[in-house]
């Protein structure tokens, strides 16, 4: 147990509220513990900025009068730490004071305007690393949008003040892979972390080849949703629907549940298979034809396969959970000629048992989806931007940095939060 109140707040286990009861007045605690807008510094009882702020605005009513717009502003010109969520280990997530990233050649630094959690980052939190894109202890979060605060030497794209969204990473363009338009394979494919913080620097290839501007009217918790919906996308293109194909879709995370509303927008009749109550109401909502709800895999295979003509299966089958029995469930619910996408990813090493005989006299094409490609993700923006795709539905909760663990720690419980807006 946290023996002061700092050090609770490092952990990421107390609210603002009760900071300020356990008699934590000073504005410099008060900032540190999450309170990081002007309105919430003057409210804390201050008229000063200087308190707070070093070689910042000189008083509450100069920052006021300059547009009350972000803490940034007052805060940047005299800071040389941020707050940001450091990953030690399993379930091990720390906020911590760590220098703010200064911009290079080519590079970008934002001021994250949220960060979004995802089931990527969740197993990343249970695991305690992710073989491919961190390896603690590191900077942590990577689906973001913000307001670009420094512009590195070169960059032309971009300017202080723009709203833009990042995007994990980038491939090099010059791989085998990449010249044959699998980008997502790229033998160099270079990922940034660092979202679940105030700043993030996005590296130069990043710069280059995977972040774009964000059009006014679209909000950047919105926009943060372009990374895994570019993945969505990809999914869901990658299955090869023709027109009038049922498609089932399994799993009610937020992926699945962005595919099944991907694959509604785009006019497909949709079967949602989910576990969970709190599904059952967002796959509806997100336009499933029909959802399926079963206790075991065998009876939602005989209730999906009763919704389709003649009982045969449905067209394509897709798989979002991430695990062997739904893989095996995919196989069984598509019709013969069928596909199936494996697009959950299971743990490695694991292995998966199919009826070999069905797969190759039913003639059923398996395929798998990972990650996205910079144009994928440049489709995926412009969806967000259209105003069809339900952004505001995805995003069922907000909370302050500060707040990190206490979130991880209700989306392990099953909770029907989809994804939670962290909002530095």
């Amino acid at each position: 147990m946290a023996s002061t109140v700092k050090d609770a707040i490092l952990r990421g286990r107390k609210t603002v509220k009760t900071v300020v009861e356990e008699g934590r007045k000073r504005v410099e605690d008060v900032v540190e513990g999450g309170l990081n807008t002007v309105e919430t510094v003057v409210g804390a009882g201050l008229n000063t900025v200087e308190t707070v702020v070093v070689g910042g605005r000189r008083t509450v009513e100069s920052v006021v009068h300059k547009g009350r717009k972000t803490v940034e502003n007052a805060f940047l010109p005299g800071r040389v730490t941020m707050r940001a969520a450091i990953l030690h280990g399993r379930e091990d997530v720390r906020i911590e004071q760590v220098p703010i990233p200064k911009a290079a050649k080519g590079e970008l630094i934002v001021r994250v305007g949220a960060a979004l959690t995802c089931g990527t980052d969740l197993k990343v939190f249970r695991r305690g690393y992710h073989a491919r894109m961190i390896v603690p202890p590191a900077l942590f979060g990577h689906e973001l949008a913000g307001t670009v605060v420094e512009a590195g030497e070169g960059v032309t794209d971009y300017a202080q003040g723009d709203r833009v969204v990042a995007l994990n990473s980038a491939p090099c363009g010059e791989c085998y892979f990449c010249k044959r338009g699998q980008e997502n394979l790229c033998d160099d494919l270079l990922f940034n972390n660092g979202a679940y913080a105030e700043f993030i620097r996005i590296p130069e290839r990043i710069v280059a080849k995977n972040t774009l501007p964000v059009p006014e009217h679209v909000p950047l918790e919105h926009a943060a949703l372009t990374e895994p919906l570019a993945c969505a996308v990809h999914g869901f293109q990658d299955s090869n629907p023709r027109p009038g194909d049922i498609v089932a879709i399994i799993g009610g995370g937020p992926l699945g549940l962005m595919m099944l509303h991907v694959a509604a927008l785009a006019g497909y009749e949709v079967i949602a298979l989910v576990k969970h109550d709190g599904q059952v109401e967002a796959a509806k909502q997100l336009g499933a034809a029909h959802v399926v709800q079963a206790p075991n895999i065998r009876k939602a295979v005989q209730e999906t396969r009763a919704l389709t003509p003649k009982d045969r299966g449905v067209d394509i089958a897709i798989e979002a959970v991430g695990v062997p029995q739904a893989w095996e469930e995919a196989v069984e619910l598509v019709r013969k000629g069928g596909t199936v996408n494996f697009f959950g990813g299971c743990a490695a090493n694991t292995r998966v048992t199919l009826d070999t005989n069905r797969v190759h006299y039913s003639d059923i094409t398996l395929r798998a989806t990972f990650h996205h490609t910079p144009a994928i993700c440049r489709k995926a923006l412009e969806i967000i931007a259209g105003g069809r795709f339900d952004a505001s539905a995805f995003i069922t909760g907000h909370a302050n940095l500060y707040e990190l663990n206490r979130v991880f720690e209700k989306l392990m419980n099953r909770s029907s939060e989809i994804k939670t807006a962290i909002v530095p």
